[in-house]
Formats: C-alpha cells, sequence, structure tokens
C-alpha cells in the first residue's frame, strides 16, 4: 500500500480528519447496498415504498418493507473499516464521521462523532410532532394495525430516514459543511461521489486547503482531484492506515 509522503506528513500534523462514508463501507458487512449490482434496487422499488405518499396509502406495508431490512441489518456487524475509523479516531483532536450510510454500523463500531446525512433506519420519528425514537422505544409503543403510533401526539410513527421527494436535514447539510470546510484531511469512503449535497462536501474541504483521499476501487468523479487514491476495499485499506496513523502518532489522552 503505497503511502505518498504528503499524505504522511499531513497524518503526522493534522488537527482535524473528516471522514465521508458511503455504502462502499459497508459492503464487507453484507449490507445490501441500492446501487449495487446484487444490491436492493433489483429485488424491490424502493422509490415505491420510501416515500410519505406510499406511507399515507399503506403504513402498514411500507412498515413491514422496513421491518425487514431491520432484521437484514441486525443479523451484519461492523467490519474492519468501521473499527479502523473508530481506532483511528484515538488520535487525533477532532475527528468526524459524515455518513450517507443509514445502516447504523459507524455508531455500533464506536465512532463518537458522526452526521447523519439520510437518517438512521434504527430510528422512528413521528409524521406530526417532534418527538423521536430508537427502534426499542418503539417496540414498547402504541400500535395500530401493526404500525406504532406516536405517544405524544398519537400521529403516525415512521420510520427516522430521508425518503425520496424529501430535503435532507438541514442541521446535518449545514454541519457537514462545516466540518468538511476545517477538514485538514479529508477522507472520501465508498462513495459514488454523485449524490448531493454529500458529493459537493470533499470539493468545499480541498478548496479550504485540505489532503483530499478517496478510498474506492471504483473510479469516480473525485478521482481526478484527489490528493491520494486507494483503489480497494474500506476493510482492506483502512486497517493500514490506522496502523500507520498509531506509529505517526501519540493517542489523545482523553479519548
Amino acid at each position: 500500500m503505497p503511502v505518498s509522503e504528503k499524505l504522511i506528513k499531513r497524518l503526522k500534523a493534522a488537527f482535524h480528519v473528516v471522514v465521508a462514508s458511503g455504502a462502499g463501507i459497508s459492503a464487507a458487512s453484507g449490507v445490501p447496498t441500492f446501487r449495487g449490482k446484487d444490491g436492493l434496487w433489483n429485488k424491490f422499488k424502493p422509490q415505491d415504498l420510501a416515500n410519505m405518499n406510499a406511507f399515507l396509502e399503506d403504513p402498514a406495508l411500507v412498515w413491514e418493507w422496513y421491518r425487514w431490512r431491520r432484521n437484514i441489518i441486525k443479523n451484519v456487524k461492523p467490519n474492519a473499516g468501521h473499527y479502523a475509523l473508530v481506532e483511528m479516531e484515538q488520535y487525533f483532536p477532532e475527528f468526524s464521521v459524515i455518513t450517507q450510510n443509514v445502516d447504523n454500523l459507524h455508531q455500533s463500531a464506536g465512532t463518537k462523532n458522526i452526521t447523519e446525512l439520510h437518517g438512521n433506519i434504527m430510528r422512528d420519528k413521528c409524521i406530526n410532532c417532534t418527538y423521536e425514537c430508537d427502534e426499542t422505544e418503539t417496540n414498547a409503543a402504541q400500535f395500530e394495525n401493526n404500525v406504532p403510533r406516536c405517544p405524544q401526539c398519537g400521529s403516525l410513527l415512521r420510520p427516522g430516514v430521508v425518503w425520496f421527494g424529501e430535503m435532507l436535514p438541514q442541521t446535518a447539510i449545514a454541519r457537514g459543511q462545516s466540518l468538511a470546510a476545517e477538514a485538514e484531511i479529508f477522507f472520501s469512503i465508498g462513495t459514488s461521489s454523485l449524490v448531493e449535497p454529500a458529493a459537493s462536501l470533499p470539493y468545499i474541504a480541498k478548496g479550504n486547503g485540505a489532503l483530499l483521499v478517496e478510498i474506492n476501487p471504483e473510479e469516480t468523479p473525485l478521482s481526478s482531484i484527489v490528493d491520494q487514491r486507494f483503489a480497494s476495499e474500506a476493510d482492506e485499506i483502512l486497517p493500514k492506515l490506522a496502523m500507520l496513523v498509531r506509529k505517526v502518532r501519540k493517542r489523545i489522552e482523553n479519548h
């Protein structure tokens, strides 16, 4: 794994490292992806179920689909790539992960500072009020026709993910943009670099002086402008990078 001197130098000195992750980092865990050739796109039409109109028309059907998806997620574990990021987090004063994934694997691995652009499939929220909860709390909620109800206002609870036709949460977008602007090293890991607004974050980082690193076996629109590219899977490269970080830095005491 050839690592440029430029990247090693920046790893030694960086205060704030930012990681943007996509479906590729979860591939080794066996999480089906929407855009993979073996992914859910070919098994279902998510756009027919993952939208508010479909939910209001038949909430029980949508919930059945999401329970099926949750059961898949529950049977997979974080992989070496997720754990390598947790390890790297111990060596930088500021270490942030911005993820497009909804699979909860960064959280399960132990990453602390996570910004979720598309929500989290293990969380639910009310369609009417501000109530939010995790799945375990939903299991204790009041149900009607196999659909959970909000304990605060009685309205329908829905999965806490961004659906087709919905805006991404503005607070998450703003935080992601702010983190990208502050980054000294910005890793783009397992993402197609096609879906906005996440696709713009590496350009914000590079425009503000960050060293840009891509980890992806497939070339993307970002590949031509990065400072270092690793054309491999995340679970192969990240543990090696974590080992390098251990060699060139000291663990942060309060981590």
